[in-house]
C-alpha cells in the first residue's frame, strides 16, 4: 500500500543504445534503428516521471539517417518534456554512435572508449571479373541512365564513384554540424572530423565528452545514493531466422563484426 506524503524516489531512465544502426529492412538481433528505438526512447522520458535520462552508448556506428533520426526524437522530447540528457560511452561510440551519444547534453566515457570517427563509408565488393571468369553473363535493362549505379557486378564506373562521393560529402557536412551544435565551444582543434578516432581519455581534452565516470556512481553523484534506475533495452528474440532470412542474418553478421572490429573490439 502506498502511503500518502510518502516521498518517492529520484527515478533516472537508462536508455540502451547498443549495437549496429541499420535500417529497418536490415535489423538483425544485433542492430537498432528508429522503428525498434521509438517506444523505448518515449517511455524512458515519459514513464515514472524521470529526472534525467541516462544513455548507454555502445555502437561502432551504422546508418547516418538512422542515427539521426533516433538522436532528433531524444532532442525533441528531451525539449518537450525538459529533462537533461547523459551519455555513457561503454566500449565505443563511433560513426553513428558518437552521432546518438551527442544527442546528449553532456557525454561521459571510461579512459578506455573507442570515441569519434565523425566520417562516412561505404564498402562494397567488385564480382565483374569473377562473372567473367565463370562464364556467366548478367543481363541488366534500366530505364534511367543512372539506375545502375555502383553495380557490384559491372566494372566500377569512375562518375557512380563521384556520384557517391558527393553523397558521402552532403552527409559528413549533416554530421559535423550535428556536432558543432552540440558541443559548440567545447570541441577542439579542425582535425576532428577526418574520420580519426580516440581513446576516452584524449576524447575528453578534445571535447568530444566531458569527463571520465560511469552511469551508476555519476547519477548516484548528481540524484543521490537512493536514486532508482530504470532500463530500457532492446529485447532480444527467442528463436533465429529460418529458410531465406538465414542468408541475409549471415550477412549481417559478416557485417556486424567487421564493424566492431574496425575498433579492435
Amino acid at each position: 500500500m502506498r502511503l500518502p506524503f510518502k516521498k518517492s524516489k529520484t527515478v533516472v531512465s537508462v536508455l540502451r543504445l547498443e549495437g549496429i544502426i541499420l535500417s529497418g529492412s536490415r535489423s538483425s538481433q544485433s542492430a537498432i534503428n528508429d522503428q525498434i528505438m521509438a517506444p523505448l526512447v518515449e517511455k524512458a522520458f515519459s514513464k515514472g516521471k524521470p529526472a534525467a535520462v541516462a544513455l548507454a552508448v555502445n555502437s561502432p556506428g551504422g546508418s547516418a539517417a538512422q542515427s539521426s533520426l533516433i538522436a532528433a526524437r531524444i532532442r525533441r522530447l528531451a525539449g518537450e518534456k525538459k529533462i537533461p540528457v547523459y551519455a555513457f560511452v561503454e566500449d565505443v561510440a563511433a560513426s553513428g554512435g558518437y552521432w546518438l551519444a551527442v544527442a546528449a547534453d553532456k557525454i561521459f566515457v571510461d579512459e578506455s572508449s573507442i570515441v569519434g570517427s565523425i566520417g562516412v563509408i561505404s564498402s562494397s565488393f567488385g564480382f565483374h571479373e569473377l562473372l567473367k571468369r565463370s562464364g556467366v553473363e548478367r543481363r541488366v535493362h534500366t530505364a534511367g541512365e543512372d539506375k545502375s549505379m555502383l553495380d557490384p557486378f559491372l566494372p566500377e564506373d569512375p562518375k557512380d564513384v563521384e556520384r557517391l562521393r558527393q553523397l558521402q560529402q552532403e552527409i559528413h557536412t549533416s554530421f559535423i554540424e550535428h556536432v558543432r551544435k552540440r558541443r559548440g565551444d567545447r570541441i577542439v582543434g579542425e582535425d576532428l572530423f577526418t574520420g580519426r578516432f580516440w581513446t576516452g581519455s584524449r576524447a575528453v581534452e578534445l571535447g568530444l565528452a566531458d569527463g571520465i565516470d560511469h552511469l551508476v556512481p555519476k547519477m548516484k553523484e548528481e540524484y543521490g545514493d537512493k536514486v532508482k534506475f530504470k532500463v530500457y533495452a532492446k529485447k532480444r528474440k527467442l528463436f533465429s531466422p529460418f529458410g531465406s532470412q538465414v542468408a541475409d542474418s549471415l550477412v549481417t553478421a559478416v557485417e556486424n563484426r567487421l564493424m566492431w572490429s574496425r575498433y579492435g573490439l
